[in-house]
């Protein structure tokens, strides 16, 4: 394509910036011509490609036009008055409504040259306008979460943005326990309740909080481990709220006094269909619901998917095609030992097989595998499904938890008689692990001779590739952290997140594994009998080359897949 030499004529803000030395001409010009090609804000164009600071920007602006400038982070913006200009009027113009006083509405801006905007939204609200000026990427940041509580509101949402819900399988239960037909099947209701869901699954989030408090109700998503705010529906509808999730998980409406557990199919195409875990709890100003997203994905995941070092992976796989003995997996909750155990069992699930599992509940359903509902209201519990398989002609066994005396009796029983027992506890670490088993009441001998392997685990958020950044850290600074002095010695990288970025706020973008996995060697089955403790059982791992979970993490900051605040959130107790 021939590029046009003829030299550009600079104006208004793009001149200002040339002069103050902020760009040279010839970027400028550039920079300007590109813009106007891709029909996008002179200013957010050189922000977004890095070609000049956003605070020198406004800085200069705010001199040259006489603008006030704010930082639009130290203010609380009315919802109520952006939603007074339409949201393609926003988007176009690159300006937000911030506030108004009297007839008067301020418009935050990152370019003050740009009267359209001002003309335009005055028009469209029939008030003056006055410009504010506010850092191009502080205004973007507002303007996404502006548009994003207004795409979750109640009043906005029109039938057809919900097309994709359109098969919820949901109970048809009335009830005149105070509750109105009316309170159920209000249709701005079932919307916003639709509309969250449907952005909780494009979001990838985990679970969904619906909390009820004395002046607000708020609802928020977990997403990669973290809870986010996304909305606040006014507090008169926290009971509709409640009794609208209630319906569709099939639980009893008119029952506010106590917990209770349900479930959700929500088909969302023809093809796909997606299962929630509900669970109610009564607080002091309502019923807060909890939705779990279940992600029927998280079964086929490879083992190469889940973070595990190459000679961590390989001492896995030894285990797991082990014909008995027990294989254990450790963390606290929502570190991903389900999605560990479904990968080793994904690996096991052949014809020649009989794989049984009893869990709590089971999330994932696996064809080819016996699955069993623990339900301690009907007597099925963990420890009476385990002797129930017992007589099944099991190969393989999964215990969802081992919580017990009994269930953890029976588990070590059907290890040492032949059969492969997975199963998980809510540990620390590997050690730790071992002597909580002796604690419950398992002879040392008994754990010694029946477990196979450890694995304990945490999950931590990845970077996203492009938004990350390098931070300098002194040797001293590393080592103090953790990092072996061989690492430093040969040098270590350490990134941070860029955060601000429209399409990923936070920097981090999916989450990965960091694990400690603990072989039980013979040395460690002598010191297991002769009663040693979880500091002793760990410096003998240590000993024998196994990483626990913080050198792991550290390992992964130093190949750049997460930052160094994530590892320590996820693993400084």
């Amino acid at each position: 394509m021939a590029v046009s030499n003829k030299k550009i004529q600079l104006s208004g803000l793009a001149r200002k910036l040339v002069l103050d030395g902020i760009l040279d001409e010839a970027t400028a010009g550039q920079a300007f011509q590109s813009a106007l090609k891709e029909k996008t804000p002179f200013v957010s164009y050189l922000v977004e490609n890095k070609l000049a600071p956003a605070n020198k920007i406004a800085l200069s602006a705010a001199k040259e036009f006489g603008v006030p400038l704010l930082d639009i982070n130290a203010i609380e913006i009315d919802p109520e008055i952006t939603k007074l200009v339409k949201e393609s009027l926003v988007k176009k113009h690159h300006a937000l409504p911030i506030f108004k006083r009297g007839k008067r509405m301020f418009i935050a801006v990152s370019d003050p040259t740009n009267l359209m905007a001002l003309d335009e939204i005055k028009f469209a609200v029939g008030m003056g306008t006055d410009a504010v000026l506010v850092e191009e990427d502080k205004l973007q940041k507002a303007i996404d979460k502006a548009l994003d509580e207004a795409d979750t509101s109640l009043g906005d949402m029109a039938d057809d943005d919900l097309d994709d819900l359109n098969d919820l399988d949901i109970a048809e239960e009335r009830t005149d326990g105070g509750i109105e037909e009316s309170d159920i099947d209000d249709a701005p209701v079932v919307r916003f309740v639709n509309k969250v869901l449907l952005d909780a699954i494009k979001k990838g989030a985990s679970d969904l909080h619906f909390e009820p408090y004395e002046k607000y109700y708020r609802v928020r998503l977990r997403i990669d481990g973290v809870l986010e705010e996304v909305a606040k529906p006014p507090l008169a509808l926290s009971q509709k709220m409640a009794a609208r999730i209630k319906v569709m998980s099939r639980l009893d409406v008119s029952e506010r006094r106590v917990p209770q557990d349900g479930r959700i199919k929500l088909k969302i195409s023809k093809n796909k269909a997606i299962d929630l875990r509900v669970s109610t709890c009564p607080t002091l100003y309502g019923e807060k619901a909890v939705m779990r997203i279940l992600n029927s994905d998280a079964a086929s995941l490879q083992i190469d998917q889940l973070g595990y070092e190459e000679f961590q992976k390989k001492i896995f796989l030894e285990n797991l095609m082990k014909p008995y003995g027990m294989f254990l997996v450790t963390g606290p909750t929502g570190s991903g030992k389900t999605v560990s155990l479904y990968t080793g069992i994904n690996l096991l699930n052949k014809i020649d097989v009989n794989i049984s599992t009893a869990e709590d509940p089971v999330e994932i359903n696996l064809a080819g595998v016996n699955q069993v509902q623990v339900d301690e209201r009907t007597g099925m519990t963990f420890a009476k499904a385990l002797k129930a398989f017992l007589r099944q002609d099991p190969d393989i066994i999964l215990v969802g938890e081992i919580r017990d005396l009994e269930t953890g009796s029976i588990a070590v029983k059907a290890a040492q008689t032949g059969h492969m027992v997975m199963s998980t506890l809510h540990t620390n670490d590997g050690p730790q692990t071992l002597t909580r088993l002796q604690d419950m009441g398992i002879q040392s001998f008994a754990v010694a001779t029946s477990i196979n392997i450890i694995t304990a685990q945490r999950l931590c958020r990845r970077l996203h590739p492009d938004l990350k950044q390098i931070i300098d850290m002194p040797k001293e600074a590393l080592l103090d952290e953790g990092f072996p002095q061989k690492w430093v010695d040969k040098g270590i990288t350490v990134f941070a997140p860029v955060e601000g970025n429209s399409d990923c706020p936070s920097g981090y973008k999916g989450r990965t594994g960091i694990y400690q996995v603990l072989p039980i060697t013979e040395t460690m089955k002598r010191l297991i009998i002769e009663g040693a403790n979880a500091v002793k059982l760990g410096d003998q791992a240590a000993k024998e080359g196994v990483w626990d979970i913080r050198l792991s993490g550290l390992k992964k900051v130093m190949d750049g897949v997460t930052s160094l605040a994530e590892v320590n959130r996820v693993t400084l107790e």
